[in-house]
């Protein structure tokens, strides 16, 4: 059961994320970057050494032969790079989850993702016969779509916080914990973190975000034990949070969480080692 913190705080600016390594100490997880890969081998390196010139009257070489092994040793591909592993928020390892409860309400919220996605695309092709819901939603991801690299991301997170009033579940459904897909949290204006989280999640898909940088995060707040969603993107090799909280971005080492779940398009994985994550209070900036 999430039991989200409720009430977001309206910052008056947003923050561009700074990196991971930023300002941490040495409780600090580790960097997210893999090792450097090792240099390419030099294209020329079987080419011979050119021969002492001979004079004006000494044999002159057809062009075909002089260029063929420079040629060779162009077109003689180098070993491929080993691919870099696709690291995680916090630079924890992942173990895949099978069944469980966060498993079956993921399924269940990306079965109506599809249903919604749908929607959305009826109404890209006819928007007089769009439900309110879907063109607020859609005007969303437009805002992103005009922007790009952490302005869209910042965006996002900000035009989702302000379409959405803080409501638990209990309050809103009678239940103790239901996740909505977007266009029914923007048809009730209402919905608790992982509402929110949604909501991002799509609309950061949809305004162009590559699906491999986005991830919905479910942590552990050390302070109350609650359980709490957030969304991390990947930007320009670092994660940054999106919280409904505030509409300040911040780096995915967050102060005081514990790191349980992570979500995308492939399943449920579970953090395998969670651990206290720290993080400095960042300093104000403009957006």
């Amino acid at each position: 059961m999430l039991r989200c913190v409720a009430a977001p705080c309206l910052a008056a600016f947003l923050i561009i994320g700074w990196p991971v390594r930023s300002g941490v100490d040495s409780g600090t997880l580790v960097d997210l970057h893999a090792a450097a890969l090792e240099a390419a081998p030099d294209a020329t390196a079987d080419v011979p050494a050119s021969e002492p010139d001979a004079g004006v009257n000494a044999p002159t070489q057809p062009a075909a032969d002089r260029d063929a092994p420079v040629r060779s040793a162009a077109l003689d591909p180098s070993p491929p790079a080993a691919a870099l592993p696709v690291a995680e928020p916090f630079g924890l390892a992942v173990t895949a989850v099978a069944a469980g409860d966060v498993v079956s309400k993921w399924n269940g919220v990306q079965a109506a993702i599809r249903a919604d996605n749908e929607i959305l695309a009826r109404c890209r092709d006819d928007t007089a016969d769009c439900p309110r819901a879907a063109r607020d939603f859609l005007a969303v991801v437009a805002q992103g779509r005009a922007a790009s690299g952490r302005t869209r991301i910042g965006v996002i997170n900000r035009a989702v916080n302000l379409a959405i009033a803080p409501m638990s579940d209990l309050a809103q459904w009678g239940v103790p914990d239901r996740w909505s897909p977007p266009l029914e949290t923007f048809a009730t204006r209402h919905g608790d973190c992982e509402d929110y989280a949604i909501a991002k999640y799509v609309a950061l898909t949809a305004a162009g975000v590559a699906d491999d940088d986005v991830r919905l995060l479910i942590v552990r707040n050390t302070g109350n034990g609650d359980d709490h969603a957030v969304v991390a993107v990947r930007s320009d090799g670092d994660w940054i949070v999106l919280d409904n909280r505030w509409l300040t971005l911040v780096a995915a080492d967050m102060r005081n969480a514990i790191p349980l779940f992570v979500l995308d398009d492939s399943g449920v994985r579970q953090f395998a080692a969670p651990a206290l994550v720290a993080r400095q209070t960042p300093a104000p900036a403009s957006f």
